[in-house]
């Protein structure tokens, strides 16, 4: 079977999030051989997909190096990114069935525009521990998926060096358990993004995701609220990758925006059992 690494909301080569995308399988195998690949691709999520009767239709699964995720969008651009690029489909809408319900992509231009549900967090008190953990006082705390800490400024983001093994032990009010956080502030007046982010899930096994789909469908609705914005641009901050997506608002339903980029194809010689 083939196998790609796509870097999914990348500007070019090298930037954004890295996912491996897996050709299409005609039946499911098991959980535990679709985990042992992803461990050893060591990447922040495999997706897998799943034929169907329907050229436009696929299922789809996403598996980090030590669990399946509910929802993960770079891996969801990436596999369209696969399909379209790499394997010729040709169809105006992509449907994959996932965790998450029925999740859709079309392409937009050079980008890739996804279809995803909207996360729209509550204000919650600062957790125990999440202050020292983050090595600085956040000036808000928000609960969807995962906990949101807002910070003072651009600057602030950038410089933190959590304790990965305290912060991978707070959950707060985060519905997905502890150890997955956002750090995010508005960005400086000269930057062409709105909002920088970086976001941090020791807890599922990667110390800091490069760019993360699932967590802009907890801040456009916070920010897009609070800019009284429907599109805004988003930057996280992944020290020496970054990656850009663009948002958009659509009640309870948020479009990303992102382009993907092919950097590896190679071929699987023992395939998950």
């Amino acid at each position: 079977m083939r196998q790609w690494t796509i870097d999914a909301f990348a500007s070019g080569p090298f930037k954004g999030n890295p996912a491996c995308v897996v050709e299409p399988f005609d039946a499911w195998p098991s959980d535990d051989g679709l985990q042992a690949l992803a461990a050893e691709n060591n990447q922040a999520e495999t997706a897998y997909l799943l034929k169907t009767k329907d050229s436009a239709r696929f299922g789809l699964r996403w598996f980090t190096p030590t669990r399946e995720a509910p929802l993960c969008g770079h891996a969801t651009l990436a596999a369209a990114h696969a399909l379209f690029a790499e394997m010729g489909v040709d169809v105006p809408l992509l449907t994959f069935d996932t965790l998450s319900g029925p999740l859709t992509v079309r392409r937009d231009g050079e980008r890739l525009e996804m279809d995803f549900p909207a996360d729209p967090p509550h204000r919650t008190p600062v957790p125990e521990g999440l202050a020292d953990a983050l090595g600085v006082a956040p000036t808000e705390v928000w609960a969807g998926a995962y906990l949101i800490a807002v910070l003072k400024d651009e600057a602030t983001v950038r410089g933190l060096k959590p304790d990965l093994a305290a912060l991978g032990r707070i959950a707060g009010e985060a519905r997905d358990g502890a150890g997955q956080t956002v750090v995010v502030a508005l960005a400086d007046p000269d930057q062409p993004y709105a909002v920088v982010s970086r976001f941090f899930a020791p807890a599922a096994g990667i110390p800091e995701d490069p760019t993360t789909g699932s967590a802009h469908c907890i801040l456009m609705p916070l920010f897009g609220e609070r800019l009284g914005q429907a599109v805004l641009r988003f930057h996280q901050a992944y020290p020496g990758r970054g990656g850009d997506l663009e948002c958009e608002s659509r009640g309870a339903r948020v479009l990303l925006r992102g382009r993907g980029v092919t950097v590896i194809e190679s071929r699987l010689r023992v395939e998950p059992a």
